[in-house]
């Protein structure tokens, strides 16, 4: 794993979502194997973060799960990543995937992945790293999130350079552009 990138993809676990939100996934999945990026992501078996991650292995790419103890009531770890971390608490999850990417994406999802998105935005406000974060806007999935984050600024609850610590973007391919990958 030397010198490759990493990228943390934070994105939703439920099956029961439009297919096209899956096949999005894999295809970014193969995107990653193609240009040996390694995907770092919550762990799970199910959704998006299956789908993304199943396609990188697929494709020969390396995948790297982190999975807290306390969501096996709710989800299964998937059991066959290239490398997986069995953690104790949702917080050491999120710690272990920032300290283990180079970047983060955030792709559809639900409340858990705006939780780590506003986390990561929320550090980067704080000074706390410096990592590239891009909004993958699936077909404007993340609209009324998108403006609500442009009221807050314009709200003067956050200080306008706050919406360059983050870049949209409506196109699989733009996502590693814009990180210069």
């Amino acid at each position: 794993m030397t010198g490759r990138k990493s990228v943390c993809v934070f994105c939703g676990a439920s099956n029961n979502v439009d297919k096209k939100f899956l096949d999005i996934g894999a295809e970014f999945g193969k995107l990653l194997a193609q240009r040996d990026i390694t995907l770092v992501y919550g762990g799970g078996d199910c959704g998006v973060m299956g789908a993304v991650a199943n396609s990188t292995m697929k494709h020969g790419g390396y995948a790297i799960g982190v999975f807290p103890r306390s969501l096996r009531n709710i989800e299964n770890e998937h059991q066959s990543l290239t490398e997986i971390t069995i953690v104790d608490t949702m917080h050491e999850r999120k710690q272990n995937m920032f300290e283990r990417s180079d970047a983060f994406i955030v792709f559809p999802g639900g409340f858990g992945t705006m939780d780590e998105m506003f986390e990561i935005l929320t550090w980067k406000q704080l000074m706390l790293h410096n990592k590239p974060v891009v909004i993958f806007n699936y077909q404007g999935y993340w609209d009324p999130l998108i403006a609500l984050m442009k009221n807050i600024i314009e709200q003067q609850f956050a200080k306008a350079e706050v919406a360059t610590y983050y870049h949209v973007v409506d196109k699989l391919e733009d996502i590693i552009d814009v990180l210069g990958y």
